[in-house]
């Protein structure tokens, strides 16, 4: 259940370079932890499979109150649940578990519109298998983070929240 807080109050923060996001609201920070961005590294245009940069906000919240490791395909739950067993059966599969966070780039012709449109391309903070390493880049363009912190990050921030994405160290 998302606590209802001002947008404006709250910023997520991504760390390429450091593998971390960190979240604070009022300036006091609540939550810093490691995650993954992409394995090809950071970079706006579509079907890069890279992280775009900048500023952006989360324009969708998807899973409200689905269980850890739903399976989502197109934003939408499958009714599938994730097993350590599944990644064998479907190899190379872009496992998006949980909860999504949808973001929209908010910087026209750097990560809005065009062939630079984060919302486009699909770019999410999003959970992923318990076995996945976190902190080494090697997502397909999203941010990739533990099941129980994205599901804390998801209760805590709501749609609007402003996320910037930068390469220097947090």
């Amino acid at each position: 259940m998302i606590k209802t807080t001002d947008p404006a109050n709250s910023l997520v923060e991504i760390s390429i370079a450091d593998q971390r996001l960190r979240m604070s609201r009022d300036g006091e920070v609540r939550m810093d932890c490691s995650i993954a961005t992409a394995r090809n590294g950071p970079g706006e245009v579509m079907d890069s499979e890279c992280t775009p940069r900048g500023w952006h906000q989360v324009r969708a919240r998807i899973g409200d109150g689905c269980p850890v490791n739903t399976i989502f395909v197109g934003r939408r739950p499958t009714g599938e649940i994730y097993r350590p067993e599944m990644r064998s059966r479907y190899p190379g599969r872009d496992w998006i578990l949980t909860r999504i966070l949808w973001l929209c780039g908010q910087e026209p012709g750097r990560n809005r519109f065009g062939r630079v449109d984060t919302m486009r391309r699909y770019i999410y903070i999003h959970g992923c298998p318990d076995d996945d390493p976190m902190g080494i880049p090697s997502s397909h363009g999203c941010i990739k983070m533990r099941n129980h912190e994205v599901i804390r990050l998801f209760d805590e921030i709501p749609a609007g929240t402003p996320v910037r994405i930068h390469e220097c160290p947090l």
